[in-house]
């Protein structure tokens, strides 16, 4: 019998794309490092939940609506969606969490010998979905730890498809205000796609920060990515969506792929939009007290730290964030190590209640002093 030829079978760009290694199961990892609970400040998870309205479709789903498949475009949530922002639902188009979204849209507008642009220190999806869909991704660095808009039309060229812009940045924070968002925009000049992610927007207050909603209006090349995996805390459930013109999102839907988004999903996503104001305020409040109790421990410690927008900051340290990353782990608290994204030895730690905030404070205090 013939051997399998993976060298023939397998295209080069996937011979040479590194797969994801998610981390192991709370229980596992419990287990391995010999801890009876475990704070997860890794994956800028709202520890507070969904709102109540959510808790309520969880409590009364119905058995009988397991073996029904769930609507294949998510044509209630998208009404709600397009009641909510002042939009037409054929504006919206629902995926698997917002990285199923990415990879429908570079799907659908990259060809062999295209580009797409984004940073080189932002959420790695955009890059990897385009990566191993053989497009090249051009990777521009920052500036001041911020997008940076000139260097990032310097790259454009013939071939540029999408101008990929995270705002605010993951795992930055850092944000472009709206005089800096139409400028970009402007010059762009309809020349290629924008994407505005927006997975973070609902934890942003500043009066300066750009409603990608409301600017595409004067933008028809101009798509938004937001989700319900962060503010919202469905991140179990996987639904995010994009809103632009009807005309993009109609190319866009021709690649993306029907059912993937669950009836659970669907029914929470709407419910959690349906009374959302005091649940953000309650977010933002927590997100808020966190982030003054553990800037005073680093500005005590003297480290050096990023904290703007976001549920989340970061903390350069003078050792290995590997090494941070164990010895927090035997304390029952994960954070995420930063390495891997290009930031050498900085962790990023999720924001939450107070109680587990002073337990990190804690842990990480001893934990600095001893190295």
């Amino acid at each position: 019998m013939t051997l399998l030829d993976f060298n023939r079978l397998v295209p080069a760009h996937i011979q040479a794309f590194e797969a994801y290694a998610p981390s192991r199961p709370d229980t596992e990892l419990m287990r391995l490092y010999g801890v009876n609970h475990l704070h997860r400040l890794n994956n800028n998870e709202n520890a507070l939940g969904p709102p109540p309205e959510v808790f309520q479709i969880v409590e009364a789903f119905p058995p009988r609506a397991v073996p029904v498949y769930p609507n294949g475009d998510c044509f209630d949530l998208r009404r709600v969606l397009a009641e909510k922002f002042k939009k037409n639902p054929a504006q919206f188009l629902v995926g698997n969490g917002s990285c199923e979204v990415i990879a429908s849209v570079i799907k659908a507008f990259c060809e062999e010998g295209d580009n797409i642009i984004t940073a080189d220190k932002t959420f790695a999806v955009y890059e990897w979905v385009a990566e191993f869909s053989g497009f090249e991704a051009k990777l521009v660095p920052l500036k001041e730890h911020t997008f940076d808009p000139d260097a990032m039309l310097s790259a454009m060229d013939g071939r540029t498809k999408i101008l990929f812009v995270c705002n605010p940045n993951n795992p930055t924070g850092t944000y472009w205000d709206t005089p800096t968002m139409i400028d970009f925009l402007d010059r762009v000049d309809n020349r290629s796609l924008v994407v505005i992610d927006e997975a973070y927007c609902e934890y942003v207050e500043k009066e300066n920060f750009p409603d990608g909603l409301a600017l595409m209006e004067r933008y028809p090349n101009l798509i938004v990515f937001r989700t319900f995996s962060k503010m919202y805390a469905l991140a179990s459930l996987r639904i995010g969506y994009l809103c632009g013109t009807s005309e993009v999102v109609d190319i866009v839907r021709r690649t993306h792929v029907v059912y993937s988004v669950n009836t659970m999903a669907q029914r929470s996503a709407a419910a959690a939009l349906s009374n959302d104001g005091a649940f953000i305020k309650d977010t933002r409040k927590m997100v808020t007290e966190a982030k003054l109790l553990v800037c005073t421990m680093l500005d005590e410690l003297g480290l050096t730290y990023l904290c703007n927008q976001g549920n989340y900051l970061m903390v350069h340290l003078p050792f290995s964030d590997t090494l941070m990353y164990r010895k927090l782990m035997t304390k029952g608290i994960m954070i995420r190590t930063m390495t891997g994204f290009r930031f050498p030895n900085w962790i990023r730690i999720s924001l939450v209640q107070l109680p587990v905030m002073a337990e990190f404070c804690r842990a990480f205090k001893q934990i600095f002093q001893e190295e």
